[in-house]
């Protein structure tokens, strides 16, 4: 029955990205309380499970990025063959299963996965375009919010915000004493989740000695630079070739 599996051979090759973005996640967010437009306590869950993605999934991404309810994984190096079907339900199931842990939730959470071939220049442009969503999403959420609390509905708030520009949104909300290019960093730009090295102290148990040693760490960056800028194109470039710890 095997030859009726008809994904099952369907391979890619490396760089990739898998994107996983959360289902229906609106619902959950209302039932759990979570504040608006944004709620550490999400963030920080989502933040959760791109760290046990990069560090315990098995699965082995060089990196996780993550905003809203999304999460996007780069691969040098593939599992499972460059199986894509095998890759999208793991990574899909892992982080759902995650998420429900890290939430401590009592019904089923599910995220989609998709691969998108890359080469280093094509993630470079993929990472920068993520982060402009990124920027996107953080209008719409703080404009949504502004109008829905002067007494639209959150879909008559969704159609008055729908096609407008990203300077009348800012505009919109700066008119309202906000002033959104001083959010949180996360909240505008995403956070990125990496292994690092880190350097310990340690005992060497054949010479008795105490030594200095290279880990690896998997630390999280709230503070990111704009992707858009040169400061942001050469941390992307670094990140991607690979730097120590990685």
């Amino acid at each position: 029955m095997e030859d009726r599996e008809i994904f099952a051979n369907l391979v890619t090759v490396p760089p990739v990205f898998v994107r996983l973005d959360g289902r229906a996640f609106h619902g959950l967010t209302k039932k759990l309380g979570f504040a608006r437009p944004f709620d550490d306590r999400f963030s920080g869950a989502m933040e959760q499970v791109s760290r046990l993605l990069v560090g315990e999934s098995g699965l082995a991404p060089v990196f996780a990025y993550t905003f809203s309810d999304e999460i996007s994984l780069y691969f040098r190096e593939l599992p499972f063959s460059g199986r894509v079907e095998k890759i999208d339900s793991v990574a899909a199931s892992f982080a759902a299963s995650a998420l429900t842990l890290s939430l401590g939730v009592d019904e089923p959470l599910a995220f989609d996965a998709r691969i998108v071939i890359a080469t280093p220049e094509v993630a470079v442009e993929y990472m920068a375009g993520r982060q402009d969503e990124a920027w996107r999403n953080h209008l719409n959420a703080y404009c949504q919010q502004a109008l829905v609390s002067e007494g639209m509905s959150m879909a008559e708030a969704a159609e008055k915000l729908r096609g407008l520009p990203a300077q009348e949104l800012h505009e919109m909300m700066h008119e309202r004493g906000v002033n959104l290019a001083k959010t949180p960093a996360w909240q505008r730009r995403g956070i990125l989740v990496c292994k690092k090295p880190v350097t310990k102290e340690g005992y060497n148990p054949l010479t008795q000695e105490q030594v200095i040693v290279q880990r690896s760490t998997v630390a999280a960056d709230r503070d990111l630079p704009l992707f858009t800028t040169p400061e942001g194109q050469a941390f992307l470039k670094d990140l991607i070739a690979g730097s120590p710890g990685s």
